[in-house]
């Protein structure tokens, strides 16, 4: 990608009388680019904002890290980065039309996590998808490869780590709002020789990554969450303590 004083040279040189195949050769730019540059000058919006706090010599942890962990709870869920044309990359979240709040607070963390780049909104049959373009998506994500997440190992870099380890909230609340829900179960009970209906709400999440699964747990576990694993792709908390503090913390998708 090249930087606005780049095109202003080529466009330049153009005007001095210069074909585009010499400017070319001159500044080292394809002429694909410069015939572009002809049509807009200013770069595109993921050309934007090009600091990134995991790039250059000092790498530094995201400037927001409670709203990070939140989106890197979302991305492991329902999110996937593509790469796409001259090295960009598109970050896309699947968020449910039922859950307006959800699409907000994705929106919302998004932004956060590259502020100069346009975030848009792609409508698909039940949900929207969160989008946004960036040369940057890899280094906030390393997690990014080719293939389904549950297919390749899943395991977060020492810097995620310490964001999850002092932001673990976010991180199971990203997780539920991505992959989890929280619903109310019943039983019929006999006391006294009467049927008695009893209800308990009780918070899913379901990956297919055992990884993932395992990110989850080791996390419950860190905010003292009782949980337990009725079949290989879900996880629930049911136990009442534990869900009067995922109440307190999380809540139902809105």
């Amino acid at each position: 990608m090249y930087d606005l004083e780049t095109r202003k040279r080529a466009l330049a040189l153009l005007t001095q009388g210069f074909s585009q195949n010499s400017v070319s050769k001159q500044i080292g730019v394809s002429r694909a680019a410069i015939r572009s540059w002809l049509v807009r000058i200013e770069p595109l919006a993921y050309d934007r904002g090009r600091d990134c706090p995991r790039c250059g010599d000092t790498p530094r942890p995201p400037d927001a890290p409670a709203a990070y962990s939140y989106l890197l709870g979302l991305y492991l869920g329902d999110g996937c980065i593509s790469a796409t044309k001259r090295g960009v990359y598109s970050l896309r979240i699947a968020c449910a039309d039922a859950w307006p709040g959800l699409i907000d607070a994705c929106v919302e963390a998004v932004q956060i996590a590259r502020p100069a780049n346009k975030v848009g909104l792609v409508s698909s049959p039940g949900c929207q998808y969160v989008t946004c373009s960036s040369k940057h998506w890899p280094c906030l994500f390393p997690q990014h490869g080719p293939g389904k997440k549950h297919d390749r190992r899943i395991t977060l870099a020492a810097w995620q780590q310490d964001i999850v380890d002092t932001h673990p909230w976010e991180f199971i609340r990203g997780l539920i709002h991505s992959d989890g829900c929280r619903i109310t179960n019943w039983t019929i009970r006999i006391v006294g020789g009467e049927q008695r209906r009893y209800e308990y709400p009780r918070y899913f999440f379901t990956n297919l990554s055992a990884d993932i699964l395992g990110l989850y747990t080791n996390t419950l576990d860190q905010v003292q969450v009782e949980w337990r694993q009725p079949n290989a792709k879900n996880i629930s908390v049911a136990r009442r303590a534990s869900v009067a503090l995922m109440d307190a913390h999380v809540g139902p998708k809105y």
